[in-house]
């Protein structure tokens, strides 16, 4: 009930007034009370008091993030500290700056974080955080949904306290070593480990030991990186639930051990409580390692709360404990609801703990396989039941399923448990011995194993099947159908088919627009037979990109370019949207192109035209800031066109 109030929050068209959630506040408060007085109609009264509880926090979490959006294209100095560095989607090396400082630019107007991404730069593009740079820079707004109803990564923005993205093709330049501070320290300390694996472990192998010990990901070559991806083994990259328990779980397991090796302190003292206790602690050290992104810290808390039953002497792995930590990082980052980390997690570890809670519960005259036989049946059935759940998520966020998923995990995912993680473990208590190569060098061997069986499965002939992208109604109708499976007792759970089922039908069912436009004006996209035809074979590739991946069409921009559709000269593209003709102009002498292209039909021309022809309906530069990408689709003997700013409402991150 929570996520569907901050789900409902992130839907509203309009930002919700102080009026309107004082109103709120005073409901949840009164429900609540009434829940207390009359305990048996506690559940009916909490499900609205929760539902408004949801669109209370995500509204006083998007005030609380609130900072200064870039106005407009700025191309100058920039000035900033240095708070984090990744990889761009075109793999160069990307700073994000805080204590932003812009040539020409109001303080008022200045965001307060910028992202930047160093193209054709050399020298400083491996700098320490903390440290302060300048850099020329060109730098935007972040971008607007390439179609009506795409990814907003404004929205994303806006909640990263990110107000302006860019490129540099200079290098920066230091203008002051790294601060000292206890979390720049930390940091420091991260990008040193990163760089001391590589250096012990090169190429992608090291970078792959960074990622999943410090969260720095910026060495992974763009090549593995989709392998991974293709045979669905990227979660191995990202600091989540396997890690955090892989670890907790080593060291659970080795303090308990060696605990109970001492008789007087096993006879004497709750081993696994302490046992618990360390565990813990070597979690928030290795959240800290690590960098504490959303998926670390969501995967902390899920441990936090297994612990903390055990140090309460209570069952540990149950969906309470699920519940429990999804409340708790739903409450401090609401924002995390849609993304696809949060739901594929949580899928997963529901999924697991009500599956093996259901074989845990059977009755004793079912047959049990062989003392011998339990262990790799577990991780068969552990691999299919996460694999099973997160698959529609994957699928809708990712517009692809890894058909050979579960072999690549089988082969991958029990050498992170047996190998890589207990390695790294060794490595890292033999390091102040100077003998922490006795733990990388078995770690290098797991990661070898991880990487070929990628690269050998994401090869396998019909790897990867691209999927078009689902409506705004299918993952939560498909959500709370499995929940309902899930969650209820009795034989009233089957009814929770129905809506998974409607969801599926709806997902089957999805249409693509006939004719999109991009918000530059410079991009066009025709559906055919042999699918999307683009106007032009390079430009506007991130949006040429999302296009197709909605589409559940894995093919380049140049291909799509080469299809059939699309007629006319390089310089006036046309398309037919029934018996609509739209004419894109481009190039030398578009302005004495728009009056005879305007007399046969619509018009789309990528630059502000101040004087245009009486009567012509035309989509410029100034008009298509105005409704942004634009979805066409035929209508009886017209055309029904849906803007992607109009679609995405009047919010905060829309301004």
């Amino acid at each position: 009930m929570l996520g569907l109030g901050i789900g409902l929050y992130f839907a509203l068209p309009v930002e919700p007034v102080g009026p309107v959630l004082a109103v709120t506040g005073a409901m949840i408060g009164g429900l609540a009370v009434l829940a207390w007085r009359l305990p048996r109609l506690a559940p009916v009264l909490l499900i609205p008091a929760l539902i408004g509880a949801g669109v209370l926090v995500a509204a006083l979490r998007s005030q609380q993030v609130a900072a200064p959006v870039l106005p407009y294209r700025v191309y100058g100095p920039v000035e900033g500290r240095v708070i984090a560095l990744d990889r761009s989607q075109s793999d160069v090396p990307r700073l994000t700056l805080d204590r932003v400082w812009i040539s020409g630019l109001d303080p008022a107007e200045t965001p307060a974080r910028v992202r930047i991404s160093l193209h054709g730069a050399s020298g400083l593009t491996d700098p320490v955080p903390g440290t302060w740079l300048a850099v020329t820079a060109h730098l935007s707004p972040p971008a607007a949904p390439a179609e009506p109803g795409g990814f907003d990564f404004r929205r994303h923005a806006w909640f990263q306290r990110l107000g302006a993205v860019g490129y540099a093709r200079s290098p920066p330049v230091m203008l002051a070593p790294p601060e000292r501070g206890v979390a720049l320290a930390v940091h420091r300390a991260r990008m040193h480990l990163s760089r001391a694996l590589r250096a012990r472990m090169p190429g992608d192998q090291g970078a792959f030991a960074a990622a999943i010990l410090t969260g720095d990901r910026s060495a992974i070559s763009r090549d593995t990186l989709q392998d991974l991806r293709d045979a669905n083994l990227a979660h191995l990259l990202a600091i989540s639930g396997l890690h955090m328990g892989l670890l907790t779980a080593v060291v659970f397991g080795a303090l308990r051990y060696g605990l109970a090796l001492i008789p007087p302190v096993a006879l004497r003292l709750p081993i696994k409580k302490i046992a618990a206790i360390g565990a813990l602690l070597a979690g928030a050290v290795y959240l800290a390692l690590s960098g504490g992104n959303v998926a670390t810290e969501r995967a902390f808390i899920m441990v936090a709360v297994v612990l903390g039953a055990v140090l309460a002497d209570r069952r540990a792995l149950t969906l309470r404990a699920v519940a429990v930590a999804a409340l708790i990082v739903l409450l401090l980052t609401p924002e995390s609801l849609t993304g696809a980390g949060f739901q594929m997690s949580f899928a997963a570890t529901t999924a697991l703990v009500a599956a093996f809670a259901a074989l845990r519960d059977l009755p004793e005259s079912v047959p049990r396989p062989p003392a011998w036989l339990r262990g790799p049946l577990a991780v068969v059935l552990s691999s299919a039941v996460a694999g099973a759940a997160t698959a529609p998520f994957g699928a809708a966020h990712f517009n692809q399923v890894a058909q050979y998923g579960l072999l690549a995990n089988l082969l991958s995912v029990p050498l992170m448990g047996a190998l890589v993680m207990p390695a790294a473990v060794l490595a890292a208590c033999l390091a102040p011995f100077g003998l922490a190569g006795l733990g990388l060098e078995p770690m290098r061997w797991g990661i070898a194993w991880i990487l070929a069986v990628s690269d050998h499965v994401a090869g396998m002939e019909g790897a990867v099947w691209p999927v078009v992208a689902p409506g705004p109604w299918v993952l939560p109708l498909l959500t709370l159908g499995a929940l309902f499976g899930v969650v209820w007792q009795g034989r009233a759970r089957a009814l929770g088919l129905v809506p998974m089922a409607m969801a599926l039908l709806l997902w089957a069912q999805a249409q693509r627009p006939v004719l999109l436009i991009a918000e530059s004006g410079g991009l066009m996209g025709l559906m055919t037979a042999e699918g999307r035809a683009l106007s032009k074979p390079a430009g506007d590739g991130f949006v040429a990109r999302s296009w197709l991946e909605n589409d559940g069409d894995r093919a380049e921009q140049d291909a799509a370019f080469a299809r059939p559709g699309l007629f006319g000269p390089r310089q006036a593209q046309v398309a037919m949207v029934g018996a609509q003709r739209i004419t894109l102009l481009s190039g030398r002498g578009w302005a004495e192109r728009i009056a005879p292209a305007c007399a046969a039909g619509w018009v789309v021309v990528p630059q502000r035209v101040d004087r245009p022809p009486p009567g012509c309906t035309l989509f410029d530069r100034t008009m298509l800031r105005t409704t942004g990408a634009l979805a066409l689709y035929p209508d009886g003997d017209g055309v029904r066109r849906i803007g992607a700013r109009r679609l995405a409402g009047n919010r905060p991150w829309t301004q």
